[in-house]
This record gives C-alpha cells, sequence and structure tokens, in this order.
C-alpha cells in the first residue's frame, strides 16, 4: 500500500529512532501520531521533544499531531486512540517504539527499575496494540512494527531486563501475528542495531559497542517504510534493518 494519507502512530517519537521515523513516513504523506511523555523540551541532555517533532514536519508541509501519552498507562493510550480516531482518522500503522534499557548488573538495578522496563517494553506494546486493533480487525487492514533488539536473542553482559523484554517483545510479535493474519494484519518486529541515542558531544567520537560504530537514526528508516506497506502475507518476522535488502525481504 502507499503511504500516502495514511495515519501512522510512532511512540517514543520525540527523539532518536522514533524522531527520525516519524520525519520519514511525514515525508512519504502519511499523518504521522507523534506519541512520547515528552511534550516539551527539557534542560537535560537528551535532547527532543514531541513539540519539536511536529513543528519540523509542519514546516516541511507535512501532517502530524503531537500527542502526551505514557504507553504503560492503560488510560493514556485508550485517550491516545480515541483522540487519533477523532482527529486524523483510523489507524493505518502504529509502530510502537518506545522503550528503556538499564546496562548494569543485577544486584545494580532496582525493583522499580525492572518494572518499569517490563512496563514501557511489554506492557506498552501489549496496551497500543490492545487498543489500536478492535478498528484494524473491523476494516480488515493494518500493520504493527514493533522495534526490538538484537539482544532479545543474544545473551549480552548487563542487559538482564532489557534482553529479557525484547526477548518477550520477539515471541508477541510473533503470536499476534498468527492471531491476526485472517484479519490481513501485518505484525513484525524490527531490530534497528547499534544507533546514535543523541549527538555524540563536541570533541567525542561516535559510539562504538563490539568493533561496530552507532549509526545515525535515519537509518532505520527505509526498512520501517517497507514493512510498513506489508499486508499478512509477511507477517510474524523478527528482521534487522542491517539485513535488509540482503537476507530479506
Amino acid at each position: 500500500m502507499s503511504l500516502q494519507g495514511k495515519v501512522v502512530v510512532i511512540t517514543g517519537a520525540s527523539r532518536g529512532i522514533g524522531r527520525a521515523l516519524a520525519f520519514g513516513f511525514a515525508r512519504e504523506g502519511a499523518t504521522v501520531v507523534a506519541a512520547a511523555r515528552t511534550m516539551r523540551a527539557g534542560t537535560g541532555e537528551r535532547e527532543g521533544s514531541l513539540e519539536e517533532t511536529v513543528a519540523q514536519i509542519q514546516r516541511e508541509d507535512g501532517k502530524a499531531l503531537a500527542v502526551p501519552c505514557d504507553v504503560a498507562d492503560e488510560g493514556q493510550v485508550q485517550a491516545l486512540v480515541r483522540r487519533v480516531l477523532a482527529e486524523a482518522g483510523p489507524i493505518d500503522v502504529l509502530i510502537n517504539n518506545a522503550g528503556v534499557l538499564q546496562s548494569r548488573p543485577i544486584l545494580e538495578i532496582t525493583a522499580q527499575e525492572w518494572d518499569n522496563a517490563v512496563a514501557v517494553n511489554i506492557r506498552g506494546p501489549f496496551l497500543t496494540c490492545k487498543y489500536v486493533l478492535p478498528r484494524m480487525m473491523e476494516r480488515r487492514q493494518g500493520n504493527i512494527i514493533n522495534i526490538t533488539s538484537r539482544a532479545g536473542e543474544r545473551v549480552d553482559t548487563n542487559r538482564l531486563p532489557y534482553g529479557m523484554t525484547k526477548a518477550a517483545l520477539n515471541k508477541f510479535t510473533q503470536n499476534l501475528a498468527a492471531d491476526m493474519q485472517p484479519y490481513n494484519i501485518a505484525v513484525n518486529c524490527l531490530g534497528p542495531g547499534l544507533i546514535q541515542s543523541r549527538l555524540p558531544a563536541p570533541g567525542r567520537g561516535p559510539t562504538t559497542r563490539d568493533d561496530r560504530v552507532a549509526e545515525a537514526p535515519e537509518t532505520v528508516v527505509p526498512a520501517a517504510l517497507w514493512l510498513a506497506q506489508q499486508d499478512a502475507s509477511f507477517t510474524g518476522r523478527v528482521v534487522h534493518r542491517d539485513e535488509f535488502g540482503k537476507t530479506w525481504p
């Protein structure tokens, strides 16, 4: 399907991958609904806000709507879906990008941090899918992309809650894809690879890990655009951006 005129909801769209995806989909003619907890810019080092994301899209004559939402809060997710339906129309594509990462040994991770990882990385996609899917099922069309990580497939040190939640997200995606295939709704996982979470500080080089250099968030866009245009003939996959055009499609 063409993305012209489609309604695309992207969580975690205030910065990083989510923000790059918002720009990419808007440039393809989609109406982008940018959702995140950060509506306005703060003073911390993690720059970005929904206002800035939407303002940039609108400066390029794109269509966008900013909706603050904590994806772990059921009431806020319900309100998000109601507002999108009222102001933008039926949702064609849902991208579950919001996520949190803890990178410390288990003895240093608090119970609250563990619960937060589970809430955002697993409960969040469950809630957004639960409230977006009814209209998709009625229309017998739709597309869901869950942003995952290779941490869900391999063993990494000091990545316990992150790896566990991404592994759960992969299985959630595969099971949901089987349930939604009769409704022609595609559900897939996309791993972005090592991506810069923010611009490097002056005088510092790019982030590296395991001899890999972090790439710009924009590198994720082509693979996501392709996935978003598929029907249920391509579903239940866990694919990775750096293999796009090589091992898939």
